[in-house]
């Protein structure tokens, strides 16, 4: 994938259909596909709390992928620029590992999971790495420090490089 060079600069390339997204040295914007949500979360302490790959079997089946990219915001920190209308919820405990609930908050019009929220977890969401907008953060400020669940791990996937590894739970 091409990026600029500088990765301490944004990189906003063309990517779903908001046309307002930015990075700033402390927040930046996160988005659905279509651009009806955007949210504004913190980029570093005390509001981004952490970052992680999931290799959850729940994961799986909500990504449509083999493992999911995480990062977990205080609420407090985290704000609806528009399209909290747009929202749709999905709860369930069946398939926690925890058994506790998990809330999982779609994009009613395109489908973009944008975060998720747990009953064991109180005053944090769980953003997905893809919905921000600059994607050099993905590489700096939002790059997984912790690997869990890597017990389901596929085989042809060996991991974040120097991620702290967890064969179940990192957060329990």
């Amino acid at each position: 994938m091409a990026t600029s060079g500088d990765k301490s600069k944004p990189y906003i390339p063309l990517a779903g259909l908001a046309n307002d997204s930015w990075s700033r040295e402390r927040e930046a914007t996160a988005s659905c596909f279509c651009g009806a949500i955007q949210l504004v979360f913190p980029t570093e302490g005390p509001g981004l709390i952490d970052t992680f790959v999931c290799n959850c079997t729940d994961c799986r089946k909500i990504t449509a992928s083999m493992f999911a990219s995480n990062f977990t915001v205080a609420n407090t920190h985290l704000k609806h620029l528009r399209g909290r209308e747009n929202l749709k919820a999905f709860s369930q405990s069946q398939t926690i590992a925890s058994g506790n609930v998990m809330t999982n908050y779609f994009c009613s019009t395109c489908g973009s999971l944008m975060y998720r929220v747990g009953s064991a977890f109180p005053g944090q969401s769980i953003l997905r790495i893809g919905t921000v907008d600059d994607f050099n953060l993905h590489e700096t400020k939002l790059k997984p420090r912790v690997e869990q669940f890597t017990k389901d791990r596929v085989s042809w996937f060996h991991g974040v490089e120097g991620a702290r590894k967890v064969e179940g739970s990192a957060y329990t």
